[in-house]
């Protein structure tokens, strides 16, 4: 009985906890889709010159229709803000800026700097989508299964 009772911590130490997320894994998913999309967009004919949370410009001729990057924006804004600290942290955890262990850290030091330029922030992070496939992974979620339900 005490050989049992001493194995179970070392069961325990290495069973990885994963954290409870306030944002659905299909509004993570969205995100990548569309951020996916809006880069393919800009290194296309629909380049956007100037974007900000509150203000956007198109590129070539003035063109007010919607892009993916002006509805990924407004996505982002229409989160709560427990749901936006979430997604940042996810891109921060995805970029390797630590793990599941120290989620606790991240998720708190992204409270902390969370202000209303959550969206810009994010769409103007270079390679979001990869940031946060890569800590969907860690979370055992992954896109493609997301895609095949589409």
């Amino acid at each position: 009985m005490a050989a049992a009772r001493g194995l179970l911590p070392d069961k325990v130490n290495w069973m990885r906890v994963i954290p409870n997320l306030s944002i659905s894994p299909e509004k993570v998913f969205f995100v990548i889709s569309k951020s996916r999309r809006s880069d393919s967009e800009a290194a296309g004919g629909g380049v956007i010159l100037d974007f900000g949370d509150d203000d956007i410009s198109y590129g070539r001729g003035g063109r007010g229709e919607t892009t993916d990057r002006a509805e990924l924006a407004g996505f982002i804004r229409d989160l709560n803000v427990d749901e936006q600290i979430d997604l940042v942290t996810l891109t921060w955890l995805g970029r390797g800026d630590g793990d599941l262990s120290n989620w606790r850290e991240l998720h708190a030091q992204a409270a902390q700097a969370h202000n209303q330029r959550t969206a810009s922030y994010l769409i103007g992070t270079p390679m979001l989508a990869d940031y946060l496939e890569e800590a969907m992974a860690q979370f055992g979620k992954s896109f493609e299964e997301f895609e095949e339900h589409l």
